[in-house]
């Protein structure tokens, strides 16, 4: 073996022994590498500050996890898309009030909608969606509940409610929930301090996620109900990916309020989550929002039903959750963490749609948007049709009051004015399930074409 290495010219020695000595620093500086990104890893998360299940200050909970809670803080960002988000007014020009600052009027943009609404709290002030750090000071603020008295049910999907329920409820947040739900709007938001929070969404234990509101632990029950699965417990059944879409799923859904003195936040799922089934569910209870104003009709308010129409889109059935598209997965060296900056997909193209779609950014935003545009127009067509209906019943009551084709005509009001805010009140402008959205639409159009040949049928 010496002999051999005697045998090669100096000059290549030389070679080899640079060589090796590069790869060895080669070596060196990716076990080294390796080692700080493990290290790094580990401390994505240190407990610097003790919490449990009586915490409820975010900022607590931020202290052990800086990355996800610097990004949740940043939901107090104005960006908007074309179709969604605000940026912040003042109520009149010379107010400096910072609880005055509020979101742009949807009622001045569009006033078909007061023709929809008429005579209900929605007529009187409705407003663009702003994020999360809004979502309690922006109710606090509207006109629907400083000019109509409202429930304390509203805060279920306003503030951070688990800490409160608890307390109404001597520990028990069931109980807690039943009676925050028949409490004033006034009484109840004195309970609460915070937007949604860390404790909504995490058990403080280990942070594996959880469903903290009981109107969706019910309303999820009697769904999966409908599907054969008895007894359906979500914080013990539900799988990660599910829990990922469900923690959104406990304020961003359609709901009532059940009984007139109790005003139980209830999910209308007892026969599904399409449109027909929840609309099913008020019939057969003969359930009203509020008496329309114009015409008298006992109408149906929606809410903002992004799960159930998620539910019936590509997304959904192809596993895709809530958070991989609001929440993308970030990272900061070695650490991988979900963004908390909960927002529009359309804001953050590349780390939200890029993982899946092999096209360029330009090109997902360009198909996002023709789908909405068209779902804008149609929604626009709808409405047209609904307020010329709405014309038409006043014009008729007036010249045959009580007559059997007028109440006939009253119902199909009824239907089609809950579809199109079924579409309306949704936060996607179509985007979740395109094709249930033109669907809505053009059976919402449908039962107004119905509704007016009852009116004059001789």
């Amino acid at each position: 073996m010496i002999q051999r290495i005697r045998e090669i010219p100096g000059g290549r020695l030389i070679a080899i022994a640079v060589a090796a000595a590069v790869a060895m620093v080669l070596i060196l500086a990716l076990l080294t590498n390796i080692f700080e990104r493990q290290q790094e890893g580990r401390s994505a998360y240190q407990r610097v500050m003790a919490f449990d299940d009586t915490v409820g200050d975010p900022a607590v909970w931020g202290a052990n996890f800086p990355r996800q809670y610097e990004s949740y803080l940043r939901t107090v960002d104005q960006s908007r898309t074309r179709y969604g988000g605000s940026e912040a007014v003042p109520r009149t020009p010379d107010d400096a009030d910072p609880r005055s600052i509020v979101s742009q009027s949807k009622l001045e943009e569009d006033p078909r909608l007061k023709a929809m609404w008429a005579g209900y709290a929605f007529a009187i002030d409705f407003r663009e969606e702003r994020g999360h750090a809004f979502m309690l000071s922006d109710q606090r603020e509207t006109d629907r509940v400083k000019k109509k008295q409202q429930p304390g049910a509203c805060l279920n999907c306003h503030a951070s409610t688990y800490l409160a329920y608890r307390t109404l409820g001597d520990g028990d947040p069931h109980k807690g929930f039943a009676v925050m739900n028949a409490m004033p709007y006034e009484a109840a938001t004195a309970k609460v301090e915070h937007a949604v929070a860390c404790i909504d969404c995490h058990n403080p234990k280990d942070m594996s996620l959880r469903v903290s509101r009981p109107a969706f632990e019910k309303g999820i029950a009697a769904y999966k109900a409908t599907l054969g699965h008895k007894n359906y417990d979500v914080n013990e059944d539900a799988s990660r990916q599910e829990m990922r879409s469900y923690v959104c799923a406990q304020c961003h859904v359609e709901y009532y309020f059940d009984g007139k003195d109790t005003k139980t936040l209830t999910f209308p799922w007892s026969k599904g989550i399409k449109v027909e089934e929840i609309y099913s569910v008020y019939q057969q209870k003969q359930f009203r929002d509020w008496t329309h104003k114009t015409t008298g009709a006992a109408a149906l308010k929606a809410q903002h039903p992004e799960f159930e129409m998620w539910s019936q889109g590509i997304h959904a059935r192809s596993g895709v959750a809530c958070a991989d598209c609001h929440m993308p997965y970030v990272r900061e060296g070695a650490t991988k963490f979900s963004s908390h900056h909960v927002q529009s997909p359309l804001l953050t193209v590349e780390q939200s749609c890029g993982t899946c779609h092999a096209v360029s950014p330009e090109e997902m935003k360009a198909r996002v948007e023709n789908i909405q545009e068209k779902t804008f127009v149609l929604r626009g067509l709808a409405l047209d049709a609904l307020v010329e209906f709405i014309s038409d019943l006043e014009r008729a009551q007036k010249t045959k009051p009580n007559a059997p084709e007028i109440k006939r005509a009253l119902e199909f009001q009824r239907q089609a004015q809950f579809y199109i805010d079924y579409v309306e009140a949704e936060n996607s402008m179509g985007f979740h399930a395109p094709q249930e959205a033109t669907r809505i639409l053009g059976t919402a159009i449908d039962l107004i074409r119905q509704g007016q040949r009852a009116l004059y049928r001789k």
